[in-house]
Order: structure tokens, then sequence, then C-alpha cells
């Protein structure tokens, strides 16, 4: 990576990790994190970290975040006054339960002044989809580096320059995708990848329902005071508003989001089930296929009674619908038996394929530690910006196909649609209020 390790130097940087070997093979740094000394840590290493988008998700991630010796979090950048507000003092009251002073924080309507300071190391982004590009590039070229919610971005056009400027400025850059860090999910994919089920045959796929996106309906209300709209939409074309995209909050009393910002369900603004929970069960599907940085070459869509079906280039099936009890998951089906995986929940054909390990409880979510770590050893996290990438991609096709209505062939190393410009249209779109993709 281009990054230097002396741009560390006044965090007095060792240059060398003090986690130790890796602990868990498919996630670095877990079980050394486990038996860390953090005060140790904390005096040698210091991130110094700034958030863009400060909602619902946002406020669980600085929760976690800020339990990590060594995370100072100075600011914040959102275009809705209140829940900057709401962001600093949040950051005061973990600071007082961990017994800590509480930091200045500085907050902006405007993300491009957080990312022009010099002492802010990295961001978290949790801005709804339709910025997770335009955000995370200039975060790169800033020279910051980015834990980035998922889904990686919304179009495919925009992961592909995501990419480029990752790698054109040597950026850490970590996707949200946090059951890469269970045990469950990872025993899983360890286990398919080791040939314990044989050869898959099939994997079935549940992420929720209605799986894709639908038309925005929702009626117009009046924007409320201290929100920028136009800000909100950025390169969006010009759309009434409506408080379930940007649910509203108060203060005094305090009382936060009652749903998730509802811009995940509507077409014009995000993909669906298939891009919010798609983009962690495909996720697990693929790496457990050792598909990571690969995919399908041919996606049938679902229609008439029959499922959204991708098909990949060495026989396997991946048929995407509610399957046993219905909970969001991921079955993969062997000639030698099967494995099924969800949130809290593994099962198997044969007992012995079960976990046998317990997660250790490090106070914090280890994905969150394994952003941290790889920044201090510049080394790729466990999810990598090209992994990330790969997981949209599935669900963005799956969408493409199902609005299209037809079975498409897809080129999973060129990433296009051969010899289909109606589907390749829809590879991304025209940016509105003068905004533009490049890296």
């Amino acid at each position: 990576m281009k990054k230097s390790n002396s741009q560390f130097s006044r965090r007095k940087f060792l240059g060398t990790s003090l986690l130790g070997a890796a602990g868990l093979s498919f996630l670095p740094g877990l079980s050394s994190a486990k038996n860390q000394n953090h005060s140790a840590f904390e005096d040698i290493h210091q991130i110094r970290m700034g958030f863009i988008g400060v909602g619902r998700q946002a406020m669980g991630i600085l929760n976690g975040m800020m339990r990590i010796s060594g995370v100072e979090v100075l600011a914040c950048a959102d275009v809705y006054d209140i829940k900057r507000e709401r962001f600093k003092l949040r950051v005061n009251k973990i600071s007082s339960e961990l017994g800590k002073p509480s930091p200045k924080v500085d907050t902006y309507s405007e993300y491009k002044d957080l990312l022009a300071r010099p002492d802010i190391d990295a961001v978290v982004i949790a801005s709804p989809d339709h910025w997770h590009a335009l955000m995370a590039i200039d975060a790169c070229n800033a020279g910051k580096d980015v834990y980035l919610e998922k889904p990686l971005t919304l179009t495919i056009k925009e992961g592909q320059e995501l990419i480029k400027a990752v790698r054109k400025n040597g950026t850490v850059l970590a996707v949200g995708s946090q059951q890469r860090s269970d045990l469950n999910f990872q025993h899983a994919a360890r286990m398919v990848l080791r040939g314990k089920i044989g050869k898959v045959e099939k994997v079935l796929v549940h992420v929720g329902q209605p799986e894709h996106p639908k038309p925005y309906d929702l009626e117009k209300q009046d924007i409320p005071a201290g929100l920028d709209w136009k800000s909100w939409l950025g390169p969006l074309p010009e759309m009434h508003f409506n408080e379930q995209l940007n649910p509203p909050i108060s203060l005094n009393p305090e009382e936060n989001e009652k749903l998730w910002g509802a811009w995940r369900w509507y077409r014009e603004t995000g993909g669906g089930y298939m891009t919010d929970w798609g983009a962690h069960m495909f996720d697990i599907a693929q790496w457990g296929l050792g598909m990571d940085r690969s995919g399908p070459v041919k996606v049938i869509p679902g229609r008439d009674g029959q499922p959204l079906t991708y098909h990949y280039a060495n026989g396997v099936e991946m048929v995407v619908g509610p399957f046993d009890e219905g909970r969001q998951g991921v079955k993969f089906l062997g000639d030698k038996g099967w494995i099924k995986v969800s949130r809290g929940n593994f099962e198997s054909s044969n007992a012995s394929l079960k976990p046998t390990m317990e997660r250790p409880n490090l106070g914090y979510p280890p994905h969150y530690w394994d952003f941290i770590d790889s920044i201090i050893k510049r080394k790729d996290p466990i999810v990598p910006v090209e992994v990330g990438h790969s997981t949209c991609v599935i669900c963005t096709i799956g969408n493409i196909t199902n609005e299209l209505g037809r079975t498409l062939d897809w080129d999973p190393v060129n990433q296009t649609f051969p010899n289909d410009w109606e589907a390749k249209a829809r590879l991304h779109y025209n940016y509105e209020n003068g905004y533009q993709l490049k890296s």
C-alpha cells in the first residue's frame, strides 16, 4: 500500500502491532485481541476517527468503536442538525460510562469539511446507500482509512470506481459485513470449503421478503427544520420528502429512531432486502463457494412461482427464497451432507460438523477490532473492498434480472451483461445536481 507507516509517527507507531500472531484463521487478531493488554495498546497507538452519516446505525457503531482502547472520536458530519447534536451528546455519554474525560467533538453539515482535517485518521461512513461511493472515494483521496457500511455501493459501476480509489491511495477499507466475524458463519464457510459436506450442488439463501425494492410511494411531507434535504438527495433525481426516509428523533426528552431509514426499501434509493440483508447472506454463500472475487454466469428471474436463481460455471445453483423455518440465512447442500447457518443458529446433517469454539467477549464486535488492527498493520481487513464489491454485485444483478423479467448472462470477470444493452444500462445511473463519479 502507498500509505507509509511514517504517517503514523504522531501515534508513536512502532512499526509492528502488539497483537501478535493471528488467532482464528478466518479472523486475524481475534484470539490475540481477547488477551491483549489494552492499556499498553492505548499508550502506543491512537486512531483518531470521524463519523459521516450519524443515524441509527452510526449510533451502534459509535458505541462499539469507542470501547476499543486507543480510538478517539473527534468529529461527525450529517445533513440533519439534530442528529449532529445527538452525536455529541452520545460521545459524552459513552465517555462518562467508560470513565474517560469528554472529548471535544466538532460537527459539520458538509462531510468534505471533516475530510479536510489532517488530524483525523479514519472515518466511519454510515450514510444511505446512494452516498456510499462518493463519500468513500473522497475519503480515500483525502488519505483517510474507511469503515463503510454495507452494501458497499448502490451501483456496480460505483463499486468498480471505489476499488480503484482504495488501491490507488493505499487505503484500508473495511466493509461492515459483520457475519464474517461470527464464529458460526466462519465455521460454516470453513467446513464447506474443506469439502466436509462433499461436492456442493445447491445453496439456499433467504434474505427476507419482499426481496426486491418497490417504487417510491410514500406521501409528500414538509421538510423538517434543520434537515438539508437537497444535500441528503445528493446525486439522486428530485423527489419529495417523507420522514420514513430520515426518521425523526428528539433530544429532550430523548427519543431515538423508531424504525430503520426506509430508503433501503425503494428502487430510487436502495435495493430492498436483496441489498439490505442480501449483503450479509450472499456474502456467506459466496465465501463458502470460494467465489469471493467472482460470481455466477447466469441469473434466472423469480416469476410464475419459481425463485430467483443464480447459476455458476461449476454447476452450482444458488436459489433465493424462504427455506425450512423461514429464518434469514444460508443452507449449503452437498452430496455428502448439509450445513445451515443463520444468526445465532447452526445446524448440520452430522453433529461432527458443528462448531466447538465459543466466541470471546471483547466488549465490542470483533469486526470493529479487525478494522483498527488493519489500520495499525496496514493490511486488508477480513472483508476488503473487492470482496464487498463482489457480494454487492450478486445483490444488484439479482435486482436487475427481476426488474427486466428475463434470464440474463453475466460475465463475472469483466462484470457486465454480454450483448444486452438494456441490462448494461442498469450498471449505473445518471447523477443529478452536478455530481460526478470518478476515482
